[in-house]
């Protein structure tokens, strides 16, 4: 296989309130949300996103997550892990050769020392405030989903600029998207039948974010937020982009998902 196809999977929802997902709103009514993550294959080497909620959380959320798991609650079988996933889809783990992290919260790390050839790319303002979050954000981060010795990591400089191109044909491209995480970024892919993708992940958690109806419930800072949308509504005009938001129920029941492919 050496098409650049994008593949949509997830890892079963977690549990919420409204007001975790749409700032204000809601009072403490409860909402479900995908947790979903990516595959993209390349003659390079295939690239998974984020890889969702860890496979540890099938059988133990508590232990794996400690107190946060009071307040988000997974839901997701061992088959849901990201590998099992992808080995189902035949895709080997060993042919991954780059994680891409849109940021390091709980349900975003499910890939991470999981490929033993990836290396790990994440914005560095991202991974060194995972190391040390304020105490608003301290839950959302479990540190011993990243801090590990032993991975390989590709942490992206501000002096770099707001686009990266992860392999220099304009298939992949990261960009730097802050405002729901200090280091967040968002991931462009354009396939071999001609389509680009933009995946804003948590950059625009519902397309009501992304349609500035409503601010998302977790934000490092909601100008950065509103101000990331707006570069990613001008980078998907630009490419004709089918857009996806990053936990959006109604839209990612409606999308394609592995086997199928874009």
């Amino acid at each position: 296989m050496t098409d650049v196809r994008l593949y949509m999977f997830d890892t079963g929802i977690l549990k919420c309130k409204y007001h975790d997902i749409y700032l204000n709103q809601g009072g403490d009514s409860d909402l479900d949300i995908p947790v979903p993550f990516f595959v993209i294959t390349h003659p390079k080497g295939n690239v998974v996103i984020d890889g969702g909620t860890p496979v540890e959380c099938a059988t133990d959320a508590m232990g794996h997550w400690g107190k946060v798991a009071e307040f988000f609650t997974p839901v997701m079988t061992a088959d849901q892990g990201c590998v099992a996933q992808i080995e189902a889809a035949g895709i080997a783990p060993e042919s991954v050769r780059y994680v891409v992290l849109s940021h390091l919260h709980l349900d975003h790390v499910g890939a991470v020392g999981r490929f033993p050839n990836a290396t790990h790319v994440v914005q560095r303002t991202e991974y060194e405030y995972a190391f040390a979050p304020d105490w608003f954000a301290v839950l959302a981060y479990v540190r011993k989903d990243f801090d590990n010795p032993a991975l390989t990591w590709l942490l992206l400089e501000d002096s770099w600029g707001d686009f990266y191109d992860l392999y220099g044909d304009g298939s992949i491209i990261l960009i730097r998207s802050p405002g729901h995480t200090c280091g967040h970024q968002s991931i462009l892919v354009r396939t071999s039948a001609g389509q680009h993708v933009l995946l804003a992940v948590d950059a625009a958690d519902t397309m009501d974010h992304w349609e500035e109806r409503a601010l998302p419930g977790a934000l490092h800072s909601a100008i950065d937020a509103v101000r990331s949308v707006r570069k990613l509504r001008a980078v998907a005009a630009k490419t004709d982009a089918l857009v996806v938001a990053g936990h959006d129920g109604p839209q990612w029941a409606a999308l394609r998902k592995a086997p199928e492919f874009y």
